[in-house]
């Protein structure tokens, strides 16, 4: 073979190579991390996220469930680094990350679900997200996680002086554990899939979740006091690594972006009715439930956490502002 000859082949392996990859690249299907069930809210949620993203873009996705590809803590490093494409992540442990994620963190920040949806779908929302894209996150959505409430094997927490010496599960997160000290009570950060075994064998006396978690954990029938505190109402991000969204069109953004927040009305819409159902089951099951007619002494208690943490972080102050200015 001649020089020339030589050479035209060399190009054209090149230039079918070329092609080869970037057929494979435009065809390569993104992937997802998701800590549920395939039927939980969240993944249904996810996967009308993705079938609506397929058919505005054509690309193609997979939203792993259960949690197959790791915790949330790999997986949010995996999606900063590109591993993964997208995710649905509580922003409740994700404070030590993004740091501004500590205000939804706050407890009572908001008034109510209603409160969090106007909060997060407007400016502030748009506000957060662009701290976490800093970080390598890029949030398209808020998806619902409903409003968090303390359970226990002990007994019904109806004031403040209830929670004296009770070992409580937190997420691992020091707002979390400031929390439950500023009640009275010791706080234990532990694995969520820890947290049936240690209220069964009395290591930890209770927890705190919303209604589906602690009906599908089956939490209720090991701690059977369930006491409507809402403390806590954290949102979950529908969250795309930038990595994966810097490769993206201007017009792709826009409809990625499109499709993440119509699939968030879906879940939400799922999440109220799974919080109903789960209710249900649990208050059938015999568990003992009560209402806290004033949480004015437990609200009042969070001022050393929100003190604490503005201490540590002072740009906090003008995120709780923000919250707090919203009707």
């Amino acid at each position: 073979m001649n020089k020339f000859n030589f050479l035209k082949s060399v190009t054209t392996i090149v230039v079918a190579t070329t092609a080869l990859l970037a057929i494979s690249s435009a065809q390569a299907e993104l992937k997802g991390w998701n800590i549920h069930v395939p039927d939980y809210p969240v993944s249904v949620g996810m996967d009308k996220f993705t079938s609506l993203m397929e058919a505005s873009t054509g690309i193609k996705a997979k939203t792993f469930h259960n949690g197959v590809l790791g915790s949330q803590p790999d997986a949010i490093k995996q999606v900063q680094l590109g591993g993964l494409d997208f995710a649905v992540f509580s922003l409740g442990p994700m404070g030590p990350i993004v740091p501004a994620t500590n205000v939804v963190s706050l407890p009572f920040i908001f008034k109510n679900m209603d409160h969090m949806h106007r909060v997060m779908d407007g400016s502030f929302g748009d506000k957060l997200s662009a701290a976490m894209e800093e970080k390598g996150l890029v949030g398209l959505a808020w998806y619902d996680s409903g409003a968090r409430s303390f359970y226990n094997s002990k007994k019904p927490i109806t004031e403040v002086a209830d929670m004296k010496g009770l070992k409580f599960r937190v997420m691992g997160n020091p707002i979390f554990v400031e929390m439950v000290e500023a009640l009275g009570g010791n706080a234990t950060p532990m694995a969520f899939s820890e947290v049936f075994q240690s209220l069964k064998t009395g290591v930890i006396d209770g927890a705190e979740n919303n209604w589906p978690s602690y009906e599908s954990t089956s939490h209720f029938e090991v701690a059977g006091f369930y006491s409507l505190s809402q403390h806590l109402i954290i949102p979950e991000c529908l969250c795309m690594s930038k990595i994966t969204w810097d490769k993206l069109s201007d017009d792709e953004k826009v409809a990625v972006k499109a499709a993440a927040r119509e699939s968030s009305v879906l879940q939400r819409e799922e999440w109220a009715k799974r919080a109903l159902k789960s209710r249900k089951i649990v208050e059938a099951g015999g568990i003992k439930f009560n209402e806290i007619a004033d949480k004015s002494a437990f609200q009042d208690a969070m001022s050393v956490v929100y003190e604490k943490a503005v201490a540590k972080s002072p740009f906090l102050q003008e995120y709780i502002d923000a919250i707090q200015s919203v009707d």
